[in-house]
């Protein structure tokens, strides 16, 4: 008798004995978990930017120097009589300048303030009536540019300090 035929005749049992253990679908499940939190660990390391490189940026100075900044030029009422009448007008200016200039310009705004404040007055005081009542100011505009640059100068590089001036408020009254 065959080895085979002694188990069927003590058991009966055909099939051989199964492997206890974890079912395959968990096991490639647990798998893929514990790949997908390795990748996630590895892409999160390597994207985060070290804080030396934004401090590394190349011409941030230089635009830094080169923005913009608003200087008070003068506020105060000057008198035009041009028209035969008397007028007050009721004056702010600021000049726009690049940043690395302010500190001289606001320098020789205060050495020379007197100066400044009769030059704006006399320019004021010349000034037609159709000049003050222009929309924009364009004629003002232009003379306290040329005013100004006379004043201040120009830069080591040939360029005028003054970029622009700002007149936000101009308003006429008429006092007689």
């Amino acid at each position: 008798m065959s080895s085979e035929q002694a188990k069927l005749a003590e058991g009966g049992n055909e099939t051989p004995a199964k492997k206890k253990g974890l079912p395959m679908p968990l096991v490639v499940g647990a798998l893929m978990a514990v790949e997908g939190l390795a990748v996630f660990a590895v892409v999160k390391m390597m994207s985060t930017p070290a804080k030396s490189e934004a401090a590394s940026i190349h011409g941030d100075e230089t635009a830094a120097q080169d923005a913009q900044v608003e200087v008070p030029l003068v506020e105060d009422r000057f008198q035009n009589m041009q028209t035969g009448r008397v007028w007050l007008w009721d004056v702010e200016i600021f000049l726009k300048v690049k940043a690395k200039h302010e500190d001289h310009v606001t320098f020789l705004l205060q050495a020379r303030s007197a100066e400044v404040k009769e030059g704006v007055s006399m320019l004021f005081r010349r000034a037609s009536h159709a000049q003050l009542k222009e929309p924009g100011l364009e004629t003002m505009n232009r003379q306290l540019v040329a005013y100004m640059n006379e004043v201040m100068g120009m830069d080591a590089d040939g360029h005028a300090y003054i970029e622009r001036v700002l007149i936000p408020r101009c308003k006429g009254m008429q006092i007689d």
